[in-house]
């Protein structure tokens, strides 16, 4: 049985309110999003040196391929819930989120087993030398054990935006980044853990991220979801 929950405003406010409410978030969300590795090449190269900077950018590639396709998945199941809402299916609204968890934390438990398994044949594909493979070693065994939060991290904010909540969005990539942010000087110099310790500052961040995201799901406010939802099958 279809049950409209709440009244999406996106088919309900005023087109110009609508931009600001969701383009302001939007844009804070993007450089949000950057500043992740931003703040780690700040830290690690006052606190390891130009290798350990090289490093970082020898994993990059790999967190890209896996956020490219949790937003691909995230922006996919987004599209589907609000078409679903406009059509007043609630139901297979929620049925394309729940396949959308599903998906998501399972790419990333397989991208962790990949690369944890052809790590460094992959860190040489991507420029590594001898001189920064080490750094990327330590750097990306630690990194890959995050991909699961942090495909949530990047799926997730799309549904939640589609929900008629972008500021919680926002919220939830804010709180990631300025747990990065307090972590990565403590890790990297207090604790002496170098590029390692950058890596567990950012999972961290994620972590933490991903399990406000996960909180924000069973709180939509235009959909319910249900256990059966989870089990992923054509929608």
């Amino acid at each position: 049985m279809n049950e409209q929950v709440a009244a999406n405003p996106l088919g309900t406010e005023r087109v110009g309110k609508l931009m600001i409410r969701y383009a302001i978030p939007s844009i804070i969300s993007i450089v949000v999003n950057s500043l992740y590795n931003m703040v780690d090449q700040v830290f690690i190269g006052q606190g390891v040196g130009y290798l350990g900077n090289a490093a970082t950018n020898v994993i990059m590639p790999l967190t890209t391929i896996l956020m490219a396709i949790a937003f691909m998945l995230g922006d996919g199941a987004a599209a589907y819930m609000s078409l679903n809402l406009g059509k007043n299916r609630p139901d297979d609204a929620a049925r394309g989120v729940g396949n959308l968890v599903t998906l998501t934390i399972g790419t990333g438990f397989i991208f962790l087993v990949l690369f944890q398994l052809f790590l460094e044949p992959l860190c040489g594909l991507f420029g590594a030398t001898e001189g920064n493979l080490p750094y990327a070693l330590d750097y990306g065994r630690i990194i890959v054990l995050g991909f699961p939060f942090s495909a949530v991290c990047s799926a997730f904010g799309s549904v939640i935006r589609a929900d008629g909540r972008p500021r919680v969005s926002m919220i939830g990539l804010l709180i990631g980044c300025a747990t990065n942010i307090i972590l990565d000087p403590i890790f990297i110099f207090v604790c002496q853990w170098g590029v390692k310790g950058a890596a567990w500052a950012t999972i961290l961040g994620q972590i933490l991220n991903a399990a406000f995201f996960a909180v924000c799901l069973f709180r939509f406010k235009t959909i319910k979801l249900k256990r059966e939802y989870f089990i992923c099958l054509s929608v």
